[in-house]
């Protein structure tokens, strides 16, 4: 009766061990609309970046028929900082042809 007990007991410890360290490593994951809302920019531009490859993105996974990206903190963070890198198409444009008539001109 005794060992029985102490067999239990072992095996609810074991249990709660198993539960404290999934609840510890558990990660807390994004979407990417979630993603572009907590950087502050459209979900459009934020998928126009990853599209042209200035931006890493976490890889995708297939659920169903969808192709889905698990976000976490880490992966936001480091797109933040390559944010304020990335170049406005339409302001860096008109300086290129700036310079380029610049140099035109004798």
């Amino acid at each position: 009766m005794q060992s029985v007990l102490t067999q239990n007991r072992q095996r609810c410890n074991l249990d709660l061990l198993a539960t404290y360290l999934v609840i510890i490593t558990r990660m807390q994951y994004f979407t990417t609309q979630q993603a572009a809302l907590k950087l502050g920019i459209g979900l459009s531009t934020l998928i126009r970046h990853i599209v042209n490859d200035k931006v890493p993105a976490p890889k995708s996974t297939k659920i169903g028929k969808r192709d889905v990206r698990a976000w976490t903190e880490r992966d936001i963070e480091r797109v933040r900082d390559l944010l304020p890198k990335i170049e406005n198409g339409r302001k860096t444009r008109y300086r290129k042809k700036k310079q380029q008539s610049r140099k035109d001109k004798p």
